[in-house]
């Protein structure tokens, strides 16, 4: 099993040592969100495809890559570098650090390892399609020969992330944001592929297929070929996407909801960052569980990467 670290919180960011400490015991525990059952998730190597991790800031956590790798894992680092205002990404590293990490990151590993995000894209009065158009092409100079793909994804405008935009407007009276139409997104696409071919970066679109356009093409992000090429050995794994419209192969996510502090108001994982902090304070880097459960039970899992404790 391919296992995702994680698209739910920055497990690179802010909990690595609880990863390490995990991966060292050889499992962790989860709660299912849904259905609060508790899970052990087996992270011994033989159990273990490889890794994805999701991050914003890979910083803290590029001292603890050697020990994965010497460990024999293959991992893929799905890095999100968007230089947004701070308005809008309250926390994250300035964007000029997270370069130095990406080059670091693809001197040691290789750009295979590597994969920047320019996401989730969000129109607002702060970042409109002019800010996009000189944003990305800055980037894409900057992270030119780390990395060999960039995903871009616009916003999905869950109930819990238009709260939170609708919250920065009542607070700032001269902020808005919206929703363009498809068209204008197709648009920003097309210029974005040209600008990713011109630094020798292929785009690809996570989750939104009917907004592919010529130069394009539908994003992978969980990636068993990928992996099989990093770690030199075959991974039996299915088609198997999170949601409509989803690429990805058959993964497992070992992260918790509403434990991110980054401070992203577009997130869709987490309610508000009041909580997210919270949690992140109350997080014991030795437990057997990212955010220690509550009202939660433990069943018998029903995959073979799971094992009743």
């Amino acid at each position: 099993m391919i296992i995702s670290a994680s698209y739910k919180t920055d497990i690179p960011t802010f909990y690595g040592d609880w990863f390490m400490n995990r991966l060292r015991a050889g499992f962790c525990k989860m709660v299912n969100p849904y259905n609060r059952e508790i899970y052990r998730v087996d992270l011994r190597r033989a159990a273990v495809d490889g890794f994805v991790f999701w991050t914003k800031n890979l910083g803290p956590f590029l001292k603890q890559l050697p020990e994965v790798q010497e460990r024999g894992y293959p991992f893929v680092v799905q890095y999100t570098i968007n230089g947004y205002p701070r308005e809008l990404e309250t926390s994250v590293v300035d964007p000029n650090q997270s370069v130095t990490h990406a080059s670091t990151l693809s001197e040691k590993f290789g750009p295979r390892a590597l994969v920047w995000r320019y996401d989730t894209i969000l129109f607002s009065s702060l970042t409109p399609y002019a800010f996009h158009l000189e944003n990305f092409s800055h980037l894409a100079s900057a992270l030119s020969g780390t990395a060999e793909e960039v995903v871009i994804s616009f916003a999905q405008l869950y109930r819990k992330s238009k709260r939170n935009l609708d919250e920065l407007v009542s607070r700032d009276s001269g902020f808005t944001w919206w929703d363009p139409c498809a068209e204008t997104k197709r648009q920003l696409i097309y210029d974005l592929a040209a600008i990713a071919r011109t630094h020798k970066f292929e785009l690809s679109i996570c989750s939104q297929r009917d907004l592919l356009v010529p130069g394009a093409r539908d994003a992978r992000c969980i990636d068993a070929h990928r992996l099989e090429l990093l770690g030199g050995r075959r991974i039996r794994a299915e088609l198997k996407g999170n949601r409509t419209d989803c690429g990805c192969f058959a993964s497992r996510d070992i992260g918790e909801y509403d434990t991110c502090p980054h401070g992203c108001v577009y997130c869709y994982a987490v309610q508000n960052r009041e909580i997210a902090l919270r949690r992140f304070h109350r997080h014991n880097p030795l437990s057997e569980f990212l955010f220690e459960p509550q009202g939660a039970f433990e069943v018998a899992g029903t995959l073979p990467l799971f094992e009743k404790e």
